[in-house]
Protein backbone atom coordinates (compact mmCIF):
# COMPACT_ATOMS: atom_id res chain seq x y z
CA UNK A 1 0.00 0.00 0.00
CA UNK A 2 1.34 3.34 -1.06
CA UNK A 3 1.35 6.34 1.18
CA UNK A 4 -1.45 8.99 1.00
CA UNK A 5 -1.55 12.50 1.82
CA UNK A 6 -4.21 15.51 1.78
CA UNK A 7 -2.99 18.42 0.14
CA UNK A 8 -6.08 20.52 0.37
CA UNK A 9 -9.28 20.85 2.51
CA UNK A 10 -12.62 23.34 2.53
CA UNK A 11 -15.72 23.19 3.88
CA UNK A 12 -18.56 25.84 4.02
CA UNK A 13 -19.71 27.75 7.54
CA UNK A 14 -21.78 25.21 9.58
CA UNK A 15 -25.76 26.87 9.51
CA UNK A 16 -28.16 26.12 11.38
CA UNK A 17 -31.33 24.66 8.63
CA UNK A 18 -33.77 26.90 6.78
CA UNK A 19 -31.66 29.84 8.06
CA UNK A 20 -29.45 30.17 4.40
CA UNK A 21 -30.97 30.33 0.95
CA UNK A 22 -29.04 27.22 -0.73
CA UNK A 23 -28.96 23.89 -1.37
CA UNK A 24 -27.43 20.87 -1.49
CA UNK A 25 -25.27 21.14 -4.65
CA UNK A 26 -24.27 24.70 -3.69
CA UNK A 27 -22.59 23.99 -0.47
CA UNK A 28 -20.83 21.29 -2.21
CA UNK A 29 -19.79 23.25 -4.98
CA UNK A 30 -18.35 25.65 -2.29
CA UNK A 31 -16.39 23.09 -0.13
CA UNK A 32 -15.05 21.23 -3.18
CA UNK A 33 -14.05 24.18 -4.87
CA UNK A 34 -12.25 25.72 -1.57
CA UNK A 35 -10.15 22.25 -1.38
CA UNK A 36 -9.28 22.29 -4.73
CA UNK A 37 -7.87 26.26 -4.60
CA UNK A 38 -6.58 24.70 -0.90
CA UNK A 39 -4.37 22.41 -3.01
CA UNK A 40 -4.16 24.75 -6.27
CA UNK A 41 -5.02 21.48 -8.87
CA UNK A 42 -8.20 21.95 -11.32
CA UNK A 43 -11.09 19.38 -10.45
CA UNK A 44 -9.73 18.09 -13.83
CA UNK A 45 -7.38 16.03 -12.47
CA UNK A 46 -9.41 14.01 -9.96
CA UNK A 47 -9.89 10.89 -11.06
CA UNK A 48 -12.96 9.56 -8.66
CA UNK A 49 -14.87 11.25 -5.99
CA UNK A 50 -16.63 9.35 -2.92
CA UNK A 51 -19.41 11.75 -1.58
CA UNK A 52 -20.96 11.55 1.96
CA UNK A 53 -24.78 12.08 2.56
CA UNK A 54 -27.55 10.92 4.26
CA UNK A 55 -31.03 13.11 3.83
CA UNK A 56 -30.44 13.38 0.26
CA UNK A 57 -31.88 11.11 -2.56
CA UNK A 58 -29.38 8.55 -4.67
CA UNK A 59 -27.38 9.73 -6.82
CA UNK A 60 -26.93 12.87 -5.10
CA UNK A 61 -23.39 12.72 -5.21
CA UNK A 62 -23.50 13.49 -8.71
CA UNK A 63 -25.74 16.40 -8.85
CA UNK A 64 -23.70 17.91 -6.43
CA UNK A 65 -20.01 17.17 -8.36
CA UNK A 66 -21.41 17.98 -11.17
CA UNK A 67 -21.25 21.55 -10.20
CA UNK A 68 -17.36 21.18 -10.08
CA UNK A 69 -17.13 20.24 -13.77
CA UNK A 70 -19.14 17.45 -16.02
CA UNK A 71 -15.74 15.03 -17.00
CA UNK A 72 -17.29 11.73 -16.39
CA UNK A 73 -15.09 10.75 -13.12
CA UNK A 74 -16.63 7.80 -10.90
CA UNK A 75 -18.82 9.33 -8.35
CA UNK A 76 -19.58 6.80 -5.75
CA UNK A 77 -22.38 7.61 -3.42
CA UNK A 78 -21.45 7.15 0.41
CA UNK A 79 -23.82 6.68 3.66
CA UNK A 80 -22.68 5.44 7.10
CA UNK A 81 -25.18 7.48 9.39
CA UNK A 82 -22.70 9.97 11.44
CA UNK A 83 -19.33 8.40 9.99
CA UNK A 84 -20.51 9.20 6.35
CA UNK A 85 -17.81 11.84 5.89
CA UNK A 86 -15.16 9.91 7.36
CA UNK A 87 -16.05 6.82 5.00
CA UNK A 88 -15.64 9.15 1.75
CA UNK A 89 -12.24 9.64 2.66
CA UNK A 90 -11.03 6.56 4.06
CA UNK A 91 -12.64 5.46 0.40
CA UNK A 92 -10.60 7.91 -1.06
CA UNK A 93 -7.50 6.76 0.80
CA UNK A 94 -8.39 3.71 -0.42
CA UNK A 95 -8.58 4.11 -3.77
CA UNK A 96 -5.03 6.11 -3.85
CA UNK A 97 -3.12 3.91 -1.39
CA UNK A 98 -4.26 0.54 -3.80
CA UNK A 99 -2.82 2.36 -7.03
CA UNK A 100 -5.98 2.90 -8.50
CA UNK A 101 -5.86 6.24 -8.63
CA UNK A 102 -3.64 9.44 -7.70
CA UNK A 103 -6.04 12.28 -6.92
CA UNK A 104 -9.43 11.98 -5.39
CA UNK A 105 -11.91 14.17 -3.48
CA UNK A 106 -13.70 13.29 -0.83
CA UNK A 107 -16.78 15.12 -0.79
CA UNK A 108 -19.55 15.51 2.14
CA UNK A 109 -22.72 17.39 2.70
CA UNK A 110 -25.83 17.47 4.17
CA UNK A 111 -29.11 19.32 4.10
CA UNK A 112 -30.88 19.16 7.27
CA UNK A 113 -34.51 19.77 8.16
CA UNK A 114 -35.22 21.06 11.80
CA UNK A 115 -35.77 18.32 14.43
CA UNK A 116 -33.96 15.61 11.27
CA UNK A 117 -31.88 13.56 14.62
CA UNK A 118 -34.96 13.58 16.90
CA UNK A 119 -36.14 10.21 15.84
CA UNK A 120 -33.31 8.16 14.78
CA UNK A 121 -35.18 5.73 13.07
CA UNK A 122 -35.43 7.58 10.05
CA UNK A 123 -38.96 8.51 10.26
CA UNK A 124 -39.84 4.34 9.94
CA UNK A 125 -41.60 1.91 12.51
CA UNK A 126 -38.44 1.81 14.94
CA UNK A 127 -38.76 -2.05 14.78
CA UNK A 128 -38.01 -2.21 11.11
CA UNK A 129 -34.88 0.18 11.90
CA UNK A 130 -31.29 -0.03 11.20
CA UNK A 131 -30.55 0.43 14.66
CA UNK A 132 -33.58 -1.25 16.14
CA UNK A 133 -31.02 -3.58 17.56
CA UNK A 134 -29.32 -1.00 19.65
CA UNK A 135 -32.65 0.54 20.75
CA UNK A 136 -33.78 -2.53 21.35
CA UNK A 137 -30.80 -3.26 24.79
CA UNK A 138 -31.43 -0.13 25.74
CA UNK A 139 -35.16 -0.57 26.12
CA UNK A 140 -34.35 -3.56 27.84
CA UNK A 141 -32.52 -1.90 30.42
CA UNK A 142 -34.04 1.75 30.79
CA UNK A 143 -37.04 1.39 29.29
CA UNK A 144 -38.14 4.06 26.23
CA UNK A 145 -38.91 7.06 27.60
CA UNK A 146 -41.15 10.66 25.40
CA UNK A 147 -37.46 11.87 24.21
CA UNK A 148 -35.21 11.79 21.25
CA UNK A 149 -34.17 8.10 20.74
CA UNK A 150 -30.59 9.21 20.12
CA UNK A 151 -30.79 11.43 23.08
CA UNK A 152 -32.12 8.43 25.18
CA UNK A 153 -29.30 6.08 24.51
CA UNK A 154 -26.29 8.51 25.02
CA UNK A 155 -28.42 9.66 28.18
CA UNK A 156 -28.74 6.34 29.44
CA UNK A 157 -24.94 5.71 28.77
CA UNK A 158 -23.67 8.90 30.86
CA UNK A 159 -26.31 7.54 33.70
CA UNK A 160 -24.47 4.22 33.56
CA UNK A 161 -21.17 6.02 33.48
CA UNK A 162 -22.14 8.10 36.72
CA UNK A 163 -23.39 5.51 38.65
CA UNK A 164 -20.04 3.17 37.56
CA UNK A 165 -17.33 5.50 38.29
CA UNK A 166 -19.17 8.81 39.90
CA UNK A 167 -19.21 10.41 37.20
CA UNK A 168 -20.79 13.94 37.87
CA UNK A 169 -23.17 16.24 35.69
CA UNK A 170 -20.52 19.19 36.37
CA UNK A 171 -17.91 17.19 34.14
CA UNK A 172 -20.57 16.74 31.39
CA UNK A 173 -21.11 20.21 31.10
CA UNK A 174 -17.38 20.78 31.36
CA UNK A 175 -17.17 18.90 27.87
CA UNK A 176 -19.70 21.04 26.50
CA UNK A 177 -18.41 24.18 27.99
CA UNK A 178 -14.62 23.54 26.70
CA UNK A 179 -16.21 22.91 22.79
CA UNK A 180 -18.23 25.90 22.91
CA UNK A 181 -15.71 28.18 24.49
CA UNK A 182 -13.26 26.61 21.47
CA UNK A 183 -15.93 27.72 18.91
CA UNK A 184 -16.12 31.55 20.02
CA UNK A 185 -12.63 31.28 17.61
CA UNK A 186 -14.21 29.38 14.52
CA UNK A 187 -15.68 31.45 11.68
CA UNK A 188 -16.77 27.90 10.58
CA UNK A 189 -18.95 27.20 13.44
CA UNK A 190 -22.98 27.43 13.46
CA UNK A 191 -22.45 28.50 17.27
CA UNK A 192 -20.11 30.85 18.62
CA UNK A 193 -21.31 31.78 21.98
CA UNK A 194 -19.56 30.34 25.20
CA UNK A 195 -21.59 29.13 28.00
CA UNK A 196 -20.29 28.40 31.39
CA UNK A 197 -20.65 24.75 33.30
CA UNK A 198 -23.52 26.70 35.36
CA UNK A 199 -25.68 27.62 31.76
CA UNK A 200 -25.12 24.67 30.30
CA UNK A 201 -26.32 23.00 33.53
CA UNK A 202 -29.53 25.20 33.20
CA UNK A 203 -30.08 24.74 30.25
CA UNK A 204 -33.11 22.38 29.11
CA UNK A 205 -33.31 19.05 29.85
CA UNK A 206 -33.62 16.76 26.76
CA UNK A 207 -32.84 13.47 28.42
CA UNK A 208 -31.08 13.42 31.90
CA UNK A 209 -28.20 14.18 32.56
CA UNK A 210 -27.80 15.91 28.71
CA UNK A 211 -29.32 19.19 28.44
CA UNK A 212 -29.75 21.06 25.12
CA UNK A 213 -25.86 22.83 25.34
CA UNK A 214 -24.70 19.32 25.05
CA UNK A 215 -26.16 18.06 22.21
CA UNK A 216 -25.13 18.66 18.46
CA UNK A 217 -27.63 20.11 16.49
CA UNK A 218 -29.18 19.92 13.28
CA UNK A 219 -26.93 21.63 10.62
CA UNK A 220 -26.67 21.95 7.30
CA UNK A 221 -23.13 22.65 5.41
CA UNK A 222 -20.45 20.78 3.03
CA UNK A 223 -16.73 19.61 3.77
CA UNK A 224 -13.83 18.63 1.37
CA UNK A 225 -10.32 17.16 1.38
CA UNK A 226 -7.91 15.97 -1.75
CA UNK A 227 -6.59 13.19 -1.34
CA UNK A 228 -3.18 12.26 -3.51
CA UNK A 229 -0.41 9.41 -3.31
CA UNK A 230 3.05 10.12 -2.99
CA UNK A 231 3.65 10.83 -7.33
CA UNK A 232 0.91 13.44 -7.03
CA UNK A 233 2.94 15.45 -4.53
CA UNK A 234 5.91 15.06 -6.19
CA UNK A 235 4.90 15.76 -9.81
CA UNK A 236 2.80 18.87 -8.62
CA UNK A 237 5.29 20.37 -5.93
CA UNK A 238 2.90 19.93 -2.72
CA UNK A 239 4.97 19.06 -0.44
CA UNK A 240 4.48 22.62 1.59
CA UNK A 241 0.56 21.43 1.27
CA UNK A 242 1.00 17.82 2.08
CA UNK A 243 -0.17 16.11 5.27
CA UNK A 244 0.36 12.23 5.72
CA UNK A 245 -3.07 9.86 6.23
CA UNK A 246 -0.33 7.90 8.63
CA UNK A 247 -3.31 5.16 9.01
CA UNK A 248 -6.75 4.74 9.31
CA UNK A 249 -8.83 2.13 10.15
CA UNK A 250 -12.84 1.58 10.22
CA UNK A 251 -14.49 -0.97 12.62
CA UNK A 252 -17.99 -1.83 13.01
CA UNK A 253 -20.14 -3.57 15.89
CA UNK A 254 -19.09 -6.57 17.34
CA UNK A 255 -20.98 -8.84 20.30
CA UNK A 256 -18.80 -6.88 22.42
CA UNK A 257 -21.49 -4.20 21.76
CA UNK A 258 -24.35 -6.04 22.38
CA UNK A 259 -22.98 -8.84 25.11
CA UNK A 260 -23.33 -6.92 28.40
CA UNK A 261 -26.18 -4.54 27.73
CA UNK A 262 -25.09 -1.37 28.61
CA UNK A 263 -25.28 1.85 26.31
CA UNK A 264 -22.48 2.64 26.53
CA UNK A 265 -20.89 -0.57 24.42
CA UNK A 266 -23.99 -0.39 22.74
CA UNK A 267 -23.19 3.53 21.46
CA UNK A 268 -19.77 2.57 20.23
CA UNK A 269 -16.81 2.37 23.04
CA UNK A 270 -15.92 -0.78 21.41
CA UNK A 271 -16.09 0.05 18.19
CA UNK A 272 -13.73 3.24 18.85
CA UNK A 273 -11.20 1.34 21.08
CA UNK A 274 -10.39 -1.34 18.42
CA UNK A 275 -10.16 1.25 15.36
CA UNK A 276 -7.98 3.08 17.60
CA UNK A 277 -5.91 0.23 18.24
CA UNK A 278 -5.31 -0.66 14.81
CA UNK A 279 -4.64 2.95 13.64
CA UNK A 280 -1.68 3.15 16.75
CA UNK A 281 -0.41 -0.39 15.24
CA UNK A 282 -0.61 0.76 11.82
CA UNK A 283 1.12 3.68 12.22
CA UNK A 284 3.52 3.09 14.70
CA UNK A 285 1.87 6.22 16.84
CA UNK A 286 0.20 6.30 19.70
CA UNK A 287 -1.93 8.60 21.86
CA UNK A 288 1.25 9.75 23.96
CA UNK A 289 2.20 11.27 20.15
CA UNK A 290 -0.68 13.31 19.76
CA UNK A 291 -1.00 16.95 19.85
CA UNK A 292 -4.47 17.44 18.31
CA UNK A 293 -7.80 15.57 18.28
CA UNK A 294 -11.30 15.97 16.76
CA UNK A 295 -13.53 13.71 17.78
CA UNK A 296 -16.99 12.89 17.80
CA UNK A 297 -19.20 14.48 20.74
CA UNK A 298 -22.42 14.42 19.64
CA UNK A 299 -23.51 14.61 23.13
CA UNK A 300 -21.17 15.23 25.93
CA UNK A 301 -20.58 11.68 27.20
CA UNK A 302 -19.96 10.70 23.93
CA UNK A 303 -16.30 12.90 24.42
CA UNK A 304 -16.02 11.37 28.15
CA UNK A 305 -16.67 7.87 26.15
CA UNK A 306 -13.97 8.43 23.43
CA UNK A 307 -11.06 9.49 25.87
CA UNK A 308 -11.11 6.33 27.41
CA UNK A 309 -11.33 4.31 23.50
CA UNK A 310 -8.69 6.09 22.35
CA UNK A 311 -6.52 5.60 25.27
CA UNK A 312 -6.29 9.09 26.70
CA UNK A 313 -7.40 7.66 30.16
CA UNK A 314 -8.13 4.77 32.21
CA UNK A 315 -11.95 3.76 31.78
CA UNK A 316 -14.14 5.55 34.32
CA UNK A 317 -11.58 8.13 34.50
CA UNK A 318 -12.60 10.55 31.85
CA UNK A 319 -14.59 12.70 33.89
CA UNK A 320 -11.76 14.13 36.03
CA UNK A 321 -9.15 14.06 32.92
CA UNK A 322 -11.88 16.94 31.22
CA UNK A 323 -12.47 18.70 34.81
CA UNK A 324 -8.53 18.64 35.08
CA UNK A 325 -8.00 21.04 31.77
CA UNK A 326 -5.78 18.39 29.74
CA UNK A 327 -7.95 18.35 26.85
CA UNK A 328 -7.62 21.76 26.09
CA UNK A 329 -5.55 24.66 25.27
CA UNK A 330 -2.55 24.40 27.97
CA UNK A 331 -3.20 20.69 28.57
CA UNK A 332 -1.85 17.73 27.00
CA UNK A 333 -4.24 17.55 24.39
CA UNK A 334 -6.46 19.87 22.63
CA UNK A 335 -9.48 18.19 22.36
CA UNK A 336 -11.86 19.83 19.42
CA UNK A 337 -10.20 22.64 18.61
CA UNK A 338 -13.41 23.61 15.93
CA UNK A 339 -15.52 23.51 19.01
CA UNK A 340 -16.55 19.49 18.03
CA UNK A 341 -20.14 18.40 17.04
CA UNK A 342 -21.98 19.97 20.25
CA UNK A 343 -20.68 23.84 19.04
CA UNK A 344 -19.40 23.76 15.68
CA UNK A 345 -22.29 21.59 13.85
CA UNK A 346 -23.41 17.84 12.77
CA UNK A 347 -24.23 17.78 8.96
CA UNK A 348 -23.91 14.05 9.11
CA UNK A 349 -22.20 13.36 5.71
CA UNK A 350 -19.78 16.63 6.21
CA UNK A 351 -18.38 16.00 9.80
CA UNK A 352 -16.24 13.32 9.19
CA UNK A 353 -14.32 15.83 6.47
CA UNK A 354 -14.46 19.41 8.31
CA UNK A 355 -13.09 17.44 11.20
CA UNK A 356 -10.03 16.65 8.46
CA UNK A 357 -10.15 19.76 7.34
CA UNK A 358 -9.35 21.05 11.04
CA UNK A 359 -6.81 19.09 11.45
CA UNK A 360 -4.76 19.75 8.39
CA UNK A 361 -5.12 23.26 9.24
CA UNK A 362 -3.97 22.73 12.42
CA UNK A 363 -1.00 20.74 11.36
CA UNK A 364 0.12 23.58 8.71
CA UNK A 365 0.04 26.10 11.35
CA UNK A 366 -3.16 27.65 9.76
CA UNK A 367 -5.14 27.43 12.40
CA UNK A 368 -5.50 30.88 13.59
CA UNK A 369 -6.61 32.26 16.78
CA UNK A 370 -7.57 28.09 17.16
CA UNK A 371 -3.80 27.01 16.86
CA UNK A 372 -2.49 24.14 18.65
CA UNK A 373 1.09 25.47 19.09
CA UNK A 374 3.51 23.05 17.61
CA UNK A 375 1.23 20.68 15.99
CA UNK A 376 2.60 18.08 14.56
CA UNK A 377 0.16 15.25 14.94
CA UNK A 378 -3.36 15.14 14.76
CA UNK A 379 -6.36 12.33 15.57
CA UNK A 380 -9.51 12.13 14.36
CA UNK A 381 -12.72 9.83 15.26
CA UNK A 382 -16.23 9.78 13.58
CA UNK A 383 -18.72 7.89 15.00
CA UNK A 384 -21.84 6.89 13.53
CA UNK A 385 -25.20 4.32 15.14
CA UNK A 386 -25.78 1.10 13.46
CA UNK A 387 -22.52 1.52 13.14
CA UNK A 388 -19.35 1.88 12.21
CA UNK A 389 -16.28 4.05 13.96
CA UNK A 390 -13.37 5.46 12.13
CA UNK A 391 -10.16 6.95 13.27
CA UNK A 392 -7.86 8.91 11.41
CA UNK A 393 -4.25 9.56 11.74
CA UNK A 394 -2.63 12.18 10.54
CA UNK A 395 0.96 13.32 10.38
CA UNK A 396 2.86 16.51 9.13
CA UNK A 397 5.60 14.86 7.18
Amino acid sequence: MGKTYIVGVGMTKFEKPETRDWQYWDMAKEAGTAALDDAGIPYGLVQQVPVGYCFQASTAGQRAVYELGLTGVPVYNVNNNCATGSTALMTARQFVAGGAADCVLALGFEKMTRGALGGGSGGADLASSPVARHYGIMAAGHGFEAAPPTAQIFGNAAREHMDRHGTTEVQLAAVAAKNHQHSSRNPNAQFQDVYSVEEILAARTVHRPLTKLQCSPTSDGAAAAVVVSERFVDEHGLRDRAVEIAAQAMTTDTEESFASGSCIDVVGRPMSRAAARQVYEASGLGIEDVDVVELHDCFSINELLTYEALGMCEEGASGKLVESGATTYGGRWVVNPSGGLISKGHPLGATGLAQTAELVWQLRGEAGPRQVPGARVGLAHNIGLGGAAVVTMLRRP
